[in-house]
């Protein structure tokens, strides 16, 4: 029944243009973020949020219409039969010099190795790419991998040592790891595809600094309302219960439809809607007419609930801006309620954990490139793509720095931003309103980062391992310099720094404006200086995070990384994280071009931004390029 109702509404015009944006009919029109979570964000770098795909079959389900949905013509699908099982591993294993700041040099000196052709070549080995690049040898394809970092990969993921210690350069807040079945996270459903998992440590609680005073903030259905009636009022306790009874039964049909039974064509009715239609409207039906009815808000700002639930306590306002600004980088009235309710129901649940990986982030990365090897996939590093190469509107290949060619035989993967995707194709063979579409898409702004490695003796001994720090309510959690977020993963794996140590990890997520910084040279004392002022806001804020035993003239690694070093070291333009788009104002891409057999997953595509999200956009791909029936038999394998 579920799927002849789904059916019947796909004929609404209305529910198919959303269908299409599902497809490969995908929108190219560059919009808010559908599934927004923020750079390297802690609140954000948690695998939650991945169903939301889900959200947009729930919409078709019920009639609704986002007026920024529009068609986009289709590239044709691939039907890949051939399945090899042949390990084809070429790694690059070139010492890499390190530069006076301890960061990796960006001198390439390596030429291509191996087989120089594969049936796809994936540009870029972020989570989006190796997820797409681990399915797709999964599924029996030759898939190469190229990398431009002579050492390691992972993207804005990535790890790096110095001195024995571990840092993460990006993700370093997580959930979900442990998850399976069809309600896991995207990343979860990967690794689980792949035959691989991630060890972790679990924990529930992250340290709060505001201006009303400082509070170790539970997650759980009850802990909250304790610091409302401390730190508040009896008014924002009734209207947080208010809150979490409206969007709690929302979550539930989301739940019901796995991320990595969505594809790019309308194969999607097959994998997704049949498959989960009759779970999906059951959910419907247990959320009542008042629940559906709320649902309809989904696609809406998250400000639209808020208003609608006449919520005015300043506390309770303050807190969902700050909650809304960690995952999307925008306020409550530019978020997506899909991720916030989705934030609600991991975080406000009986049970509910956080987890870090035990060996940092590049246990997830490592995880990822294991899974992809295992099946026949290749990754190269040190292979930096300089261009893409086309030939009669097709995607063929991609030359390398070196000058070597590496041929695609069937597709060409980027898992590169769109606007350093649109830099490395010929301009040409790219329509103007297209470019141009990408040229004037916001972007995020950029980043401090303080990377801390020093003795623990002398520190307390219940340091958590997240903080967060708002030093002003009234300039806003969207104002430069004013919010900063510190992770310490020693505190729960030790192993990521030397025996009695501790990492640190502190930056300004995401509000610090790329034009102070445009065209300093790094060698400057012109640059020095704006470093050292510009990174005094979160020597501060580890101060008063990790208390009176820390003293920054005995760190044994002190590494300052600014806007500059986002983009040289992470190869971002401009050293953002992604697109800035308030909700309701677009959607993102999806995974098609104006090129032939050129597709694009990561954070500059459908769903969005984030850990979650980029994982999705892998397998969307990944799922994409191979036939209904393969896809079906994955879904079958893993039990979903």
């Amino acid at each position: 029944m579920g799927l002849h109702l789904l059916l019947f509404l796909i004929q609404d015009h209305y529910c198919l243009r959303l269908v299409c944006t599902l497809t490969k009919h995908s929108t190219s029109t560059i919009g808010p973020n559908l599934y927004s979570e923020k750079p390297l964000m802690a609140i954000a770098k948690r695998a939650l949020f991945g169903p939301y795909i889900s959200f947009c079959v729930i919409s078709m389900a019920l009639g609704i219409s986002p007026h920024f949905l529009q068609f986009h013509t289709a590239s044709p699908k691939f039907n890949f039969s051939t399945r090899r099982r042949t390990l084809l591993t070429r790694n690059s294993n070139a010492r890499e010099p390190s530069s006076s700041n301890g960061y990796p040099s960006s001198q390439e000196n390596n030429p291509f190795p191996g087989k120089a052709e594969a049936d796809v070549v994936v540009i870029g080995s972020g989570i989006g790419g190796l997820c797409c690049a681990g399915l797709l040898a999964r599924y029996g394809q030759d898939v190469l991998v190229l990398e431009s970092h002579k050492r390691r990969a992972g993207g804005a993921a990535h790890s790096f040592e110095i001195k024995g210690y571990k840092f993460d350069s990006g993700p370093s807040l997580f959930s979900g790891f442990q998850s399976r079945g069809p309600q896991a996270n995207p990343l979860a459903q990967v690794l689980d595809a792949l035959g691989e998992s991630v060890p972790c440590a679990s924990y529930d609680s992250w340290k709060v600094y505001i201006p009303e005073g400082n509070f170790l903030s539970r997650i759980g259905p009850t802990e909250f309302f304790k610091d409302l009636e401390k730190y508040a009022s009896l008014d924002a306790v009734r209207e947080w219960r208010k809150l979490l009874d409206a969007v709690l039964p929302m979550s539930a049909a989301a739940m019901a439809l796995p991320p990595l039974s969505i594809r790019g064509d309308l194969g999607v009715l097959s994998t997704a809607a049949a498959r989960y239609g009759s779970s999906l409207l059951k959910s419907f039906a247990q959320m009542g007419p008042q629940g559906a009815l709320g649902a309809t808000k989904l696609l809406r700002p998250f400000s639209e609930i808020i208003d609608s639930l006449q919520l005015k306590d300043p506390f309770i306002r303050n807190w969902l801006d700050l909650l809304s600004f960690l995952l999307a980088g925008v306020k409550s009235n530019g978020i997506l309620s899909a991720e916030m309710v989705y934030m609600f129901a991991e975080w406000y649940k009986p049970g509910c954990s956080l987890e870090y990986p035990i060996h940092g982030t590049e246990a997830v990365v490592n995880a990822l490139v294991r899974g992809m090897q295992k099946f026949g996939g290749r990754l190269s590093l040190a292979s930096h793509v300089e261009n893409i190469v086309v030939e009669n509107n097709r995607a063929v290949g991609v030359t390398l720095r070196s000058g070597q060619f590496v041929r695609a035989k069937k597709a060409v993967v980027s898992n590169a931003s769109m606007w350093d995707t649109l830099n490395l194709l010929p301009e040409e063979v790219i329509p103007k309103s297209y470019q141009d579409r990408i040229k004037t898409t916001p972007q995020c702004e950029s980043f401090m980062h303080l990377h801390l490695g020093f003795d623990a003796e002398g520190i307390r001994e219940d340091l958590e391992i997240h903080h967060i720090v708002v030093n002003d309510w009234d300039r806003g959690v969207d104002a430069d310099q004013n919010v900063v977020l510190i992770s310490v993963p020693s505190v729960l794996s030790p192993n990521v720094a030397p025996p009695g140590k501790h990492i640190l990890h502190a930056y300004t997520p995401g509000t610090e404006p790329f034009g102070l910084w445009e065209g300093l040279e790094r060698t400057s004392a012109e640059y020095r200086k704006l470093k050292a002022e510009r990174a005094e806001v979160l020597w501060r804020a580890v101060e008063r995070a990790v208390g009176p035993g820390f003293n920054r003239e005995k760190c044994e690694v002190k590494l300052v990384g600014t806007p500059l070093t986002h983009q040289r070291f992470l190869r971002r333009n401009r050293g953002t994280y992604g697109p800035a788009i308030k909700a309701g104002n677009g959607t993102f891409p999806g995974h098609t071009t104006p090129v032939a057999q050129l597709f694009c997953c990561g954070d500059s595509t459908f769903p969005g931004i984030g850990v979650p999200a980029v994982a999705a956009s892998g397998a969307i791909v990944a799922n994409s390029l191979v036939s209904v029936p393969q896809h079906s038999e994955l879904l079958d394998a893993i039990g979903i």
